[in-house]
């Protein structure tokens, strides 16, 4: 069914369900809201389930601020085997033996790997080389040279633990490779692992906020999107005059003295959310991704 009077504009935070690709979940969105423009924020494996928050109508010109957000995880791995893709959906490419371990032993495994380093991609990945994304290559056997990207682990702590498996719970920059992270952490062992489960907790800024399942949505009635500044509370907010949004809305220049250097939001003299600018140390403001009026009649 198609949800009634589905909101043109905002974000919705959807908690992914496994089985299903990241763009697979949002064309059901899309879907249920009578097909709007939409598109979601860090992609999720088909394994993987959790926060996928997708961003509606005019809100997806905010979609790069929750792109680059933390994000927090819980996975569960198992130590002892290795997969071409570095989950379970894999084949078992490598075995090795699962050392002893205790709580304090793992616990100094982790404490290593905090903090900013680099990460080489997997090759079962969205990214391209000469337009083609690397997991093709990989199911056709081929491996290229991936170059190493700097990420950062704020958080990586155990929270249960058998003879051959860990949970985790993992806070990190944008860009983390989870499986990678596993490998990781089952080489640092002794040994080799792959994911077996993984949920996203998080998206910033949205920790603890409420997810919608697709049987929910699917159910009726139309979800509380969140309004689209919700992506980008760390910027300071522009009330502008009636005179200052009129002008800037088409485009202009305008001079608000006083005004951070950097981006910005915007919002009118009624507090209707307008989108996002930059000012300069001239004090001078900069459009950079405005909503267009009609959308702004439906906030």
């Amino acid at each position: 069914m198609v949800v009634e009077a589905a909101p043109s504009c905002g974000i919705l935070l959807l908690n992914k369900p496994t089985g299903l690709s990241s763009n697979a979940a949002l064309q059901r969105v899309r879907h249920l809201f009578g097909r709007p423009k939409a598109g979601h924020t860090g992609s999720l494996d088909p394994l993987a389930t959790g926060m996928l928050p997708i961003c509606v109508g005019e809100a997806t010109k905010v979609a790069g601020a929750l792109l680059a957000g933390r994000k927090g995880y819980t996975v569960q791995m198992r130590l002892g085997e290795r997969t071409d893709t570095g989950d379970a959906e894999g084949q078992i490419v490598e075995r090795l033996a699962v050392p002893e371990f205790d709580a304090a032993g793992v616990t100094l495994v982790l404490q290593a790997l905090h903090g900013p380093q680099l990460q080489v991609p997997p090759m079962y990945s969205a990214l391209k080389r000469d337009g083609q994304p690397l997991y093709k290559l990989a199911r056709q056997g081929l491996s290229v040279e991936r170059e190493a990207r700097a990420i950062e682990i704020y958080q990586l702590e155990l929270l249960d633990f058998t003879t051959a498996t860990l949970q985790l719970r993992v806070e990190c920059s944008k860009g983390t490779y989870i499986r990678t992270l596993v490998e990781q952490i089952g080489a640092q062992m002794g040994s080799c692992a792959h994911v077996i489960a993984l949920h996203r907790d998080f998206v910033e800024p949205f920790r603890g906020e409420a997810m919608y399942s697709l049987d929910q949505l699917s159910a009726g009635g139309p979800p509380a999107l969140l309004p689209a500044d919700r992506a980008v509370p760390h910027l300071p907010a522009l009330q502008l005059s009636s005179v200052q949004a009129w002008a800037i809305t088409r485009g202009q220049l305008i001079s608000v003295p006083g005004v951070n250097p950097g981006p910005v939001r915007l919002y009118d003299a009624a507090g209707r959310f307008l989108g996002l600018a930059t000012g300069s140390e001239a004090g001078q403001v900069r459009p950079v991704r405005l909503f267009s009026a009609g959308a702004l009649a439906a906030t």
